[in-house]
């Protein structure tokens, strides 16, 4: 039975064109059933950097967890994802498992509110049972 995901995704550089190119990537490889708006944030952590634009995708994979995270880094690294870079610094790309199978995995949805709005978008009758 495939897992249902929610997919975070993150860019502010050239962050429109590496969302679109990871979306087509992300179609590519999986059932993509949603897709939210972009949604333009402010930096976190390290300020003096571009604004960021973030969004989510629903879709659902065969794949375990471990590895549709080692996917979505495969991902991130074909298309440039510099991890040597501060943990809040400037990305061409970031893909996180945000939800899978109703349970939220990764606790900056409760933290960060462009998230939840991101994931009511797309599942408008989600209810948190991390």
């Amino acid at each position: 039975m495939p897992n249902e995901v929610v997919i975070a995704m993150g860019s502010n550089i050239d962050p429109k064109a590496n969302l679109e190119l990871a979306v087509v990537k992300l179609k590519s490889r999986f059932n993509v059933s949603k897709q939210s708006q972009w949604i333009r944030t402010k930096p976190i952590g390290i300020l003096d950097q571009p604004d960021f634009y973030n969004g989510a995708l629903l879709m659902e994979t065969e794949l375990d967890l471990e590895s549709l995270k080692k996917e979505l880094k495969s991902i991130e690294n074909l298309m440039g994802r510099d991890r040597s870079l501060p943990k809040f610094g400037p990305r061409v790309i970031d893909l996180d498992i945000l939800i899978c199978n109703g349970k939220v995995l990764d606790e900056d949805y409760h933290e960060r509110y462009f998230l939840r709005k991101v994931v009511a978008e797309i599942l408008p009758e989600f209810e948190s049972v991390s």
